[in-house]
């Protein structure tokens, strides 16, 4: 009996050793078999797991006798390691994958709309976190994917957060750009600022860029694709960083972030702030801003997961304009035209600034296991806006801005009273401001109905109230600011009233400070109001499904979507109000105005229904190759400018639903050495509006083409190569073949929304201009030892034409070439080694190539005209950056 009783105990001693114990191991790079610090860990079903340390090692604690270890680090494929008992795994090697981002996501995983969600392949292309905080150095977050086919990102110049990126050629305003899932373009005209962006740098995880038809589940119609930024959520893992940039020009950002980690009830909570200044590679561009992230994480059981975090990058920064290139070669091709001094202080004339605060709370359900469901309520509250000058300017020999000269022309105004018309010369700087609130809700319910065969439908619902208006933000001198404001009638026509006449008058007092931060909290009165002023509210709800079945060798999916957005507009200012018609105003003559003249303020309601369908399916005969096919049509709503017509509450009977039908194809090749994929694509586009911008002796113009018609094609090639441990080579190629067709209603304003022309012209065979038709490049890193790198990337444009919209003949720029290097090394810290000292260095035209990176207008040489690389010198735009410099020192603990 006594040996049973032993027998027993030791039985369920070691049914106890096999239940609570700990499981090691060690993960390295597939390729170079390089350790992997900081990849991840989870037991499946539980919260458990752990993180490796700088030789990629780590330790697990279990409670049960198996079970199986997810394992993923970003920009590799994830893995999953069955075990049995506490011991030793052994080494477990990750095999690179820039196209799976799907790792990061931590919540919301229903909602993000990443490519690895669904079987059937697009064209796209990943950058994970290391590559973002290795490379990015002081330029814009868009910089990061400018090593992918058909990207093309220019505008640098502009200042801090100015770029413009293209897919495919199509411009911002139709590529989608998601943040954690949620829509990010503007509500009013699909547009981009990246300025308001800032801070994406320093909290993505990653970011994925699907070209073409994408495969975003949610009801918006992307012409060019889909960009998902990811950001980091609440870390499980308890640590953080701080890390110092210092570059050319002066700069320098400052950054620090904290990991609580998960506790043992679920909470945990991640915070980030920096801060960074500059001068701006030209002259006139200096920026500033903060950065700041909150996240606040609860895991209750293994069923639910919720998370909110907040996040904001409050900045403004000195803003450069085309300019011609004659100036440039003048005055130096950092030259800008936009700033002065006023007794030896510095003063900008153009200055952006914002503050745009993201929230959202994240809810993912894990019903049960065929069944999920996530949803996000987010929400914006956008205020900022742009200065410019109103009045009369005086500049300098060299072009400048004489603030010197300004102050003396306002100090003789009679009483300090400036006037925008008038006999006396005055002369004030203006903010057009934009504030916006946006809320939003979307959710998807995802159902495995067996097991190849799934299925997903959610709801998107936005709404958007906008304000519109100018205000005074430097007097310069003067006591008050007095504008006319042309009356319009219930027609939106301009009448004059017999003896009364056609104006009323404004006169502000107030100036407000050009501020991200004082734009968040600044009210503005009514009767301080100049120029225009003007609300609107957009509201918009979609409904999206999507059925996918997938085997080992094939996949095939259907994704529909329903959608309808409603428009009003709300003009406060160019309308008859009231008091002048029942003459109780008192800038009110004693005239009547005459019938049918109204307070004119709300527009006629415009509701716009939508809808698109994708379909594709896939073959992979074996684990090396794998075929495509993707076909989409889109009947897509026109965006809120351009349903009223020149900033009016009068509807544009020219706007009708743009019609996209797109056709892609594929073929994907991977084996342990060489990765490489070729992409095909069709997009048609007709009964687009396309709008374009130019600015000549001070005066800017906007040129409006209704109507238009384009046609994309061409053909991407991507490859990956890696020869050697420690070494790799990756590069891509994109030809496109971009047209208008057709013919289409062209519309010139001016700044202050005047219509200078309306005739309709010929425009079949014209080149798309903005982004080169023509790309490639080459890149290389190799790893010296585990603390050393060296990495380069070489990339070329060509048949990049005038970004000047719709034309008949557009003006092709020269050809360029760029290359960029950096170099890496890392030391570890600590007893653990999960503490860590990087510093990165990186220099980008290192050639200090001289080049134009977009043109506005499209002169053709004539007889006797200068040129410049066979371009008329008359011709508007940017010269890129030359040669710049950054270097970082940031530690992780």
């Amino acid at each position: 009996m006594k040996k049973m009783y032993m027998a027993l105990a030791a039985f369920l001693m070691t049914i106890l050793a096999f239940s609570q114990g700990t499981i090691t191991g060690t993960i390295v790079d597939g390729e170079t078999s390089t350790p992997l610090p900081g990849a991840s860990i989870v037991v499946r079903g539980t919260t458990t797991g752990a993180t490796t340390d700088f030789d990629g090692n780590f330790s697990v604690n279990i409670s049960q006798s198996s079970g199986t270890l997810v394992i993923s680090y970003i920009g590799y494929v994830s893995t999953n390691v069955k075990f049995t008992g506490p011991g030793s795994v052994g080494t477990i090697s990750l095999q690179p994958d820039a196209e799976q981002l799907g790792e990061v996501v931590v919540v919301g995983s229903g909602i993000i709309d990443l490519a690895s969600d669904r079987r059937t392949p697009i064209a796209v292309s990943s950058v994970p976190i290391k590559i973002i905080q290795e490379k990015i150095g002081t330029q814009d977050v868009t910089m990061t994917l400018v090593n992918t086919p058909s990207v093309y990102v220019s505008g640098q110049s502009g200042g801090f957060g100015d770029t413009n990126m293209r897919v495919r050629g199509f411009d911002q305003d139709n590529t989608a750009y998601l943040l954690n899932g949620q829509p990010i373009n503007g509500m009013e005209d699909g547009l981009m600022y990246w300025s308001n962006w800032s801070g994406l740098n320093d909290i993505a995880s990653g970011v994925q860029i699907q070209r073409g038809l994408g495969s975003s589940k949610l009801a918006i119609s992307s012409v060019g694709g889909t960009v998902n930024f990811v950001t980091k959520a609440t870390d499980m893992n308890q640590g953080g960083f701080a890390y110092t940039t210092i570059a050319n020009d002066n700069y320098i950002k400052t950054s620090a972030g904290y990991n609580t980690g998960i506790s043992e009830k679920g909470w945990g909570l991640s915070v980030m702030l920096s801060h960074w200044q500059g001068d701006g590679y030209n002259e006139g561009n200096f920026g500033e801003g903060q950065t700041y992230f909150i996240s606040a994480g609860f895991r209750p059981n293994d069923q639910h997961n919720f998370n909110f975090l907040i996040t904001g990058a409050p900045q403004f920064h000195d803003q450069n304009f085309t300019k011609s290139i004659s100036d440039y070669l003048e005055y130096g091709l950092r030259y800008n035209n936009n700033w002065g001094t006023y007794n030896g202080q510095y003063k900008t004339e153009r200055r952006n600034f914002y503050h745009k605060p993201v929230a959202n709370l994240n809810w993912d359900w894990n019903i049960n296991e065929t069944t999920d469901l996530s949803t996000v309520l987010y929400a914006s509250w956008g205020n900022g806006g742009g200065t410019g000058n109103r009045g009369v300017r005086i500049r300098t020999d060299e072009g400048r801005i004489d603030y010197d000269a300004i102050y003396a022309q306002n100090a003789a105004v009679t009483d300090g009273a400036g006037v925008y018309f008038g006999s006396e010369d005055a002369y004030v700087t203006r903010a057009s401001m934009n504030l916006h609130s946006w809320y939003g809700l979307i959710t998807n319910f995802e159902k495995q109905l067996t097991d190849n065969l799934s299925w997903n439908v959610g709801f998107d619902l936005r709404t958007y109230y906008g304000k519109h208006f100018r205000v005074v933000s430097d007097f310069h001198g003067l006591n008050s600011w007095t504008e006319d404001i042309r009356l319009r009638d219930q027609n939106n026509n301009h009448d004059t009233y017999g003896g009364f006449g056609e104006y009323k008058f404004v006169t502000a007092t107030e100036s407000f400070r050009p501020s991200g931060w004082a734009a968040a909290f600044d009210t503005y009165p009514e009767d301080q109001k100049i120029a225009y002023s003007n609300d609107e509210r957009i509201s918009y709800g979609g409904l999206f499904t999507q059925l996918e079945y997938s085997t080992d060798q094939v996949s095939a999916f259907f994704q529909g979507s329903v959608s309808n957005q409603y428009h009003q507009r709300f003009d406060f200012y160019q309308y008859a109000d009231q008091s002048l018609i029942d003459g109780t105003s008192s800038q009110n003559t004693g005239v009547p105005l005459p019938p049918g003249i109204t307070d004119g303020v709300d527009s006629e309601k415009v509701n716009n229904f939508g809808y698109n369908a994708k379909a594709g399916f896939s073959y992979k005969p074996t684990e090396a190759h794998s075929f495509y096919f993707n076909t989409g049509y889109y009947d897509r709503q026109p965006y809120h400018d351009n349903i009223y017509l020149n900033f009016t509450n009068q509807i544009n009977p020219l706007t009708e639903n743009e019609k996209i039908f797109g056709l892609e194809a594929g073929y994907g090749f991977n084996s342990s050495i060489f990765s490489a994929n070729v992409n095909v694509y069709r997009t048609s586009w007709k009964d687009r509006v396309v709008t374009s911008s130019d600015i000549v002796d001070d005066v800017v113009t906007f040129e409006t083409n209704f109507g238009t018609e384009q046609l994309h094609s061409g053909v991407e090639l991507d490859f990956k190569l890696r020869p050697a441990p420690g070494l790799s080579f990756n590069g891509f190629a994109s030809l496109g073949d971009w047209v208008y067709k057709g013919e289409a209603v062209t519309q010139v304003t001016d700044e202050d929304r005047n219509v200078l022309s309306t005739e309709t012209n010929d425009f079949d065979g014209g080149k798309v201009g903005g982004a080169a038709q023509l790309s490639g490049g080459l890149g290389a890193t190799y790893r010296i030892n585990d603390m050393f790198s060296v990495d380069s990337d070489w990339r070329y444009y060509d048949k990049l034409y005038a970004d000047v919209g719709a034309v008949k003949e557009n003006l092709e720029l020269p050809s360029y070439g760029l290359l960029d290097a950096g170099v890496t090394f890392r030391v570890p810290l600590g007893a653990n080694k999960m503490k860590s000292l990087k510093i990165r260095a990186n220099m980008n035209n290192v050639l200090d190539k001289e080049y134009l990176s977009n043109l506005t207008t499209a002169n053709f040489v004539e007889a006797g005209d200068e040129t410049y690389d066979g371009i008329a010198v008359s011709n508007q735009g940017y010269f890129g950056w030359g040669r710049t410099w950054n270097v970082t020192l940031r530690y992780d603990f």
